[in-house]
């Protein structure tokens, strides 16, 4: 939309979460609240407005890691209390203005925008919520269509604290409206504070109209504790899977998946149940097994696990990953390491089969060292590879090696103490035999 300003309201503390970190900076599928209101503007506007107040330079930051050309605005906290005051003082730069709450991660663009195309010939269009239970919302009181009143819920009279329409907290208005009116706001109410909310008073009084649409709730779900925190990670959980299904990604039991915002799977991929998928990864062409987890890595004609971890900065292609396997930071390209192993900051080529119990040293406890391996490589049972370290193609390791040097290729390599039998020492030690 080219003639829309957005305002999110981002500056309360959130008590009800009963935390220390500002209420927007919760996450839910990986990435903060807060991101996904402005991420859902970005697509319906040039012109994005955040109000901070309670911990606002941590919340800045966080928002800076992932948008540019977002205004930020601090609210005048003590004169200005309340949704009225956080919106005085930014002057939006087009004719219609739609002010939204940094806690509802769960709204999507295409939705706003049908709030916003219903404002045009009104000075207000407002989101309404009709609820079995309408606890915890402020009331709006509708006739012939219009709203005649709106009441949050702390100055509710017994009649309306009965009413079930309630305000899903959302509204488009006329920007010459909302700049004119915003001086006459009053806070001369219970909490002392200025309400947006008042605004709709105003313009009824003046007889002009305000238009209510009525919401899907569970797109407006509003977060204000850790358990609405939960059901709105589940809700945000099933959309992302239903996408990927729906793209033709197999899932076994995706109640029990968890994949973050921003994870691409691509190709006839399979995803089994348990697996976690974090971060910026990628899953092309592959099969994630049972409870295997994948963090900001590139999985491609692979399959992984059950029970694997792949930490970050992985890039694992045509390659077998077994159970209790950890990779990280390691390329592998078309190895096979079937169990049991870590494999840390590590390069290993193509043909290389790796044993159980096999682990790269790679920390010596101050510095991290690689350890590259070529092709063709046959790596014992409980091998340890100390960096740094560099194994040329065609080599084998025996079992139960330490390698610390540098191999030649075509070497059979071994480390291992002589074995050494002492004739009846069982029954000197224990004095008597055994079972």
């Amino acid at each position: 939309m080219q003639n829309l300003s957005i305002i999110i309201l981002a500056a309360g503390a959130g008590t009800r979460m009963k935390s220390s970190l500002p209420k927007v900076l919760h996450k839910i599928s990986g990435k903060e609240m807060l991101y996904y209101s402005i991420k859902e503007s970005q697509k319906l506007s040039d012109d994005i407005h955040v109000v901070l107040y309670n911990q606002a330079d941590l919340v800045q930051k966080s928002m800076e890691k992932y948008f540019d050309n977002i205004n930020f605005h601090i609210q005048d906290f003590t004169n200005l209390p309340g949704t009225g005051g956080a919106v005085m003082g930014i002057t939006p730069k087009h004719d219609k203005v739609l002010v939204l709450n940094g806690d509802m991660p769960l709204i999507e663009a295409n939705e706003l925008e049908k709030l916003c195309i219903s404002s045009k010939d009104t000075p207000i269009v407002m989101t309404v919520l009709g609820l079995g239970n309408a606890n915890g919302y402020g009331r709006v009181i509708i006739e012939n269509g219009n709203v005649k009143k709106i009441v949050e819920q702390k100055d509710c009279n017994e009649v309306e604290l009965k009413v079930n329409t309630a305000n899903a907290g959302i509204y488009c208005f006329d920007k010459d409206f909302l700049l004119s009116h915003l001086p006459k706001l009053s806070n001369n109410n219970a909490q002392k504070e200025y309400y947006i909310t008042d605004l709709v008073e105003m313009a009824i009084n003046q007889g002009l109209s305000v238009v209510p649409v009525t919401v899907n709730e569970e797109n407006f779900k509003g977060v204000n504790s850790k358990y609405d925190l939960s059901g709105a990670e589940v809700i945000h959980q099933n959309r992302i899977k239903k996408t990927f299904m729906d793209k033709g990604i197999l899932m076994r039991l995706p109640d029990t998946i968890y994949i973050e915002e921003g994870v691409v799977i691509e190709g006839e991929s399979v995803i089994e149940n348990g697996v976690s998928l974090i971060g910026n990864t990628q899953i092309i062409s592959s099969h994630i097994k049972t409870n295997s987890v994948v963090e900001n890595s590139v999985i491609k004609d692979s399959d992984i696990g059950p029970m694997a971890r792949i930490r970050p900065d992985s890039v694992i292609q045509s390659s077998h990953i077994g159970n209790f396997v950890e990779v990280k930071k390691s390329k592998l390209f078309e190895v096979k390491a079937g169990h049991l192993s870590y494999l840390g900051d590590s390069q290993i080529d193509s043909g290389t089969n790796v044993g159980a119990g096999t682990i790269t040293c790679n920390y010596d406890g101050v510095k991290k060292y690689q350890t590259i391996i070529g092709k063709n490589v046959f790596i014992g049972s409980d091998t340890q590879l100390v960096a740094p370290l560099e194994i040329p193609d065609n080599v084998m390791i025996a079992a139960g090696s330490t390698i610390t040097k540098n191999p030649t290729s075509g070497d059979l390599v071994l480390s291992r103490t002589p074995q050494k039998s002492i004739a009846g020492f069982f029954h000197k030690f224990f004095g008597k035999k055994g079972n």
